[in-house]
């Protein structure tokens, strides 16, 4: 039997990375699309061995090419939302990508109202509070990024701030500085990847120029003794996710991951799975793997869950209500 985990909010999810190989099959089926193969089994393989982030994002937007309608997006959402009830979520804070969608012909309305849909009624439907924050592809620059923010604030009410997300080298935190700070007039919540692979500078950046709320993976600012001394002191959140971690070679092994250390540093670290159909696992999978292989107890898992609640932009109310689940379980 599984080792318990506890009930956690998770924060770095991207909701296409949830797509299963058999969802995948269905939703091309049904949109008469083609595929590499219509066997889940053949499909999986490719999921399996990345040499690195960019080998990766070749085969994740290769298959998203699958999602065509606002049917599709709900099926995807819904899907996420099904597995995460079973991982003990409470909370999900779930990134997507319009401009991928966008790019292939699918009307914005589309993808925002299909998501929207599933999202919005998870508390009814799997006991899960859901938001939505729309990321931007830091390979396509930032003037593509003040351009989907522009197209996306008439549905501002279906989602609760931005993201930075793709291949983070050669993009730096620094080039999307305008676009955040439209954001932040809007009242959006700030978030952005920076320190999985580019160094202790993009958090930094992150930081003092995007003026983010949490970090997304922040694993290489332990390289940084100054910078991990900030984010302790202003109690920064950052998303972390160990499985995706390795299977993109930003450790070598699960048992050479920073997160012991983060933790033995008093940062806000969370656990998260990340694109969890490719990366080994959803977000229990991943507190089971840290407890094996990085010799976590469950109140170190506790820890990482309260951290997760207090890192959530979620109502005082709700996060109270939560701690009371963990405190329940850790006991």
């Amino acid at each position: 039997m599984s080792a318990p985990t506890p009930p956690t909010a998770e924060l770095h999810l991207h909701v296409e990375g949830t797509i299963e190989a058999e969802l995948l099959v269905r939703l091309a089926d049904r949109d008469g699309l083609p595929l590499p193969s219509r066997d889940p089994a053949v499909l999986r393989e490719r999921y399996e061995h990345f040499a690195d982030l960019q080998s990766f994002l070749d085969v994740y937007y290769a298959n998203l090419a699958v999602l065509r309608t606002e049917e599709d997006f709900h099926d995807l959402a819904t899907g996420y939302l099904d597995r995460a009830r079973d991982a003990g979520v409470r909370r999900a804070e779930v990134f997507f990508d319009p401009q991928t969608h966008v790019d292939h012909g699918v009307p914005l309305e589309a993808v925002i109202h299909g998501l929207s849909s599933a999202f919005s009624a998870a508390v009814e439907t799997h006991g899960v509070s859901a938001a939505m924050i729309l990321c931007f592809l830091r390979d396509l620059g930032p003037e593509a990024a003040e351009e989907i923010l522009r197209a996306a604030l008439p549905f501002r009410e279906h989602f609760i701030g931005v993201g930075l997300d793709s291949a983070e080298v050669g993009y730096p935190p620094s080039l999307f500085t305008r676009v955040y700070a439209m954001a932040a007039s809007e009242g959006l919540h700030r978030v952005a990847h920076a320190g999985e692979e580019g160094g202790p500078d993009y958090v930094r950046e992150a930081l003092d120029l995007l003026h983010v709320e949490r970090v997304d993976h922040g694993i290489r600012a332990m390289e940084d003794p100054e910078l991990v001394a900030r984010l302790r002191e202003e109690r920064i959140p950052l998303t972390v996710c160990p499985l995706s971690n390795v299977s993109l070679r930003a450790v070598d092994t699960l048992p050479d991951h920073p997160l012991p250390r983060m933790l033995d540093e008093g940062l806000v670290a969370t656990v998260n799975s990340d694109d969890p159909a490719y990366f080994g696992g959803y977000v229990d999978e991943n507190y089971r793997a840290v407890a094996r292989d990085l010799g976590l107890d469950r109140s170190r898992l506790a820890q990482l869950a309260r951290n997760s609640v207090d890192a959530t932009f979620a109502p005082e109310e709700d996060k109270r209500r939560w701690h009371a689940e963990i405190e329940d379980w850790a006991g």
